[in-house]
């Protein structure tokens, strides 16, 4: 942890968002006391380098020795899943057809030239529509890949990171040697928050996938 009251945190977050590797920063404290810097990159460098990255700014332009204990980095793959097999998801779609106090939200994925439908149905309220987004996502990604781990989405979320608008998601599979395996992805708000949080539970899963057959 980092204690200095003369830091100006938005300042920092500014500039780190500047970087070359960054697209969106936030400083978490506690008073003057820095506990914890989340960065959002793109997946051109290792997160180690984006890290280092952030240690050096922050040493060179404020003076701030930055352990890289506290720096938690999310990398964000693009809009579709590229994986490391030559395996490839593509967002194709989000439909919805409410019925009274419920809806059903569709999620549609392209694999390998065929197309695969997500469906979930839950109550027709804003603040659950996020989570059925995502279960519908997840629904159609274990359509598409008959081998997937059994999965769950622990949770979904619009949050603020610096200045930009982003969806996080976490998710939850079967470790392979019991237990629980964690998984979280991200995506930022450009089209719309529904396909931002499509691309975030791609996100998290993007390397869980790159290991099972298709």
């Amino acid at each position: 942890m980092l204690d200095d009251m003369s830091i100006n945190f938005r300042e920092l977050e500014e500039a780190l968002a500047r970087l070359e590797s960054v697209d969106a920063a936030r400083v978490v404290h506690q008073g003057g006391t820095i506990t914890e810097i989340h960065v959002i990159a793109n997946a051109d460098k290792p997160s180690k380098q984006v890290a280092r990255d952030v240690q050096t700014l922050a040493i060179a332009r404020f003076g701030l020795p930055i352990d890289h204990r506290i720096v938690s980095v999310v990398q964000i793959s693009p809009q579709h899943l590229d994986l490391a097999t030559g395996k490839r998801a593509a967002l194709l779609g989000i439909s919805e057809s409410p019925n009274g106090v419920r809806t059903t939200l569709e999620v549609t994925l392209r694999h390998e030239d065929e197309e695969y439908i997500g469906t979930v149905t839950g109550p027709a309220v804003a603040s659950a529509r996020l989570r059925l987004i995502g279960q519908a996502t997840i629904d159609a990604i274990e359509k598409a890949f008959e081998h997937a781990p059994p999965m769950a989405l622990d949770s979904i979320a619009r949050t603020q990171v610096g200045t930009r608008d982003v969806v996080v998601a976490v998710l939850a599979t079967a470790g392979e040697r019991g237990g629980e395996d964690i998984a979280i992805g991200s995506a930022l708000v450009t089209m719309s928050v529904d396909d931002a949080a499509v691309r975030a539970v791609l996100n998290a899963l993007n390397r869980k996938l790159s290991s099972i057959p298709g």
